[in-house]
């Protein structure tokens, strides 16, 4: 029995928790049976069960299988609101997720949904903040680490809400300097804090030119670790945004922004992202940072407690732990 459960643990640990489930227990063995319980997220980790105990006939009948064909879909209907590893409030921040963010439903306890983002990552949400069906169509992104949307286009009116950086909205109605948005609650907002998609450039030197600006809007936020907003962001997220605002989606953490990315060497262009590790012979990536031009570098960072440039080379702390750098836009 003992070695049955270190393969079945040798087996889940080849799983990353923000992209998959395998959280199996051994509940019974007897005649040759292995009963197990618990959840996975799809159908090919069954097969890939039965394979693991060639010797055994495996009882997987009480296991539940949470990737379904056609999954309910909601979107976050809050302006701002937490992904958890867990369904409760009182463990960190993994992520965070903004207004009209799309969700898959993978399994629901309580108040909470456990859901799957576009991109994969998976997480816990609050299911109040939530509303059924795809999200309203996007036709700009918020610019701005947070701005208030006000009852009239008028900035003595009333504020009926405030959007985090990268929200996306539906703009229904210009007037002057003022957008209509619909958003967790509709009003206006200054057309100066917004971006329609289609003005997005296709150039890579314009998203280049683009990203500068838009890296120094969010100097001086503070750091959060799962933040993903001028309200907090962590490294990771401060890319992601960055990549988000000139039409690129890239993934959610430092070290899957590092698999994914194109390796890069110097001389280094505006929006290469540096990666950094923690000290030792393995180091695994845990922070990243992006270039704006060369090695100065423009990053989220605990050492900071927030958003601010450094040279790479002069800074001990980044010079000490950097592993290499990463492209997606070369």
């Amino acid at each position: 029995m003992t070695n049955i459960q270190r393969i079945l643990t040798d087996y889940a640990a080849r799983f990353d928790t923000r992209l998959s489930v395998f959280d199996v227990r051994i509940t019974g063995f007897a005649d040759g049976i292995l009963t197990l319980e618990g959840r996975v997220l799809d159908e090919s980790q069954l097969d890939g069960l039965r394979r693991l105990f060639p010797n055994h006939k495996t009882d997987t009948s009480s296991l539940t299988v949470l990737n379904r064909p056609n999954p309910p879909r909601r979107h976050i209907a809050t302006n701002l609101t937490g992904l958890y590893e867990k369904p409760t409030f009182s463990v960190p921040l993994a992520s965070e997720l903004t207004f009209g963010t799309e969700l898959d439903i993978l399994q629901e306890q309580d108040r909470w949904a456990f859901v799957r983002q576009r991109d994969g990552y998976l997480g816990w949400a609050y299911s109040s903040f939530m509303e059924d069906g795809p999200a309203p169509a996007v036709t700009h992104l918020v610019l701005a680490p947070a701005v208030e949307v006000r009852a009239k286009a008028d900035p003595a009116s009333d504020v009926l809400t405030r959007l985090v950086s990268g929200t996306s909205v539906t703009v229904t109605e210009s007037r002057g300097e003022w957008s209509y948005v619909e958003a967790n609650r509709s009003g206006w907002m200054q057309s100066i804090h917004l971006r329609a998609i289609a003005d997005i450039p296709q150039s890579i030197e314009e998203k280049r030119k683009m990203l500068i600006a838009d890296a120094h809007r969010m100097t001086g936020v503070p750091y959060l670790w799962g933040g993903v907003s001028g309200n907090g962001i962590d490294c990771s997220g401060f890319a992601q945004l960055l990549h988000r605002w000139i039409g690129l989606e890239i993934p959610r953490d430092a070290d899957m922004q590092c698999d994914a990315a194109r390796p890069v060497e110097p001389p280094h262009e505006v929006g290469d992202l540096f990666f950094f590790g923690e000290n030792g012979e393995q180091r695994k990536v845990t922070h990243v940072g992006i270039s704006l031009g060369g090695w100065t570098v423009i990053h989220s960072s605990r050492k900071h407690n927030g958003v601010y440039v450094d040279d790479l080379q002069q800074a001990e702390f980044l010079r000490e732990s950097y592993l290499g750098a990463g492209s997606f836009l070369r």
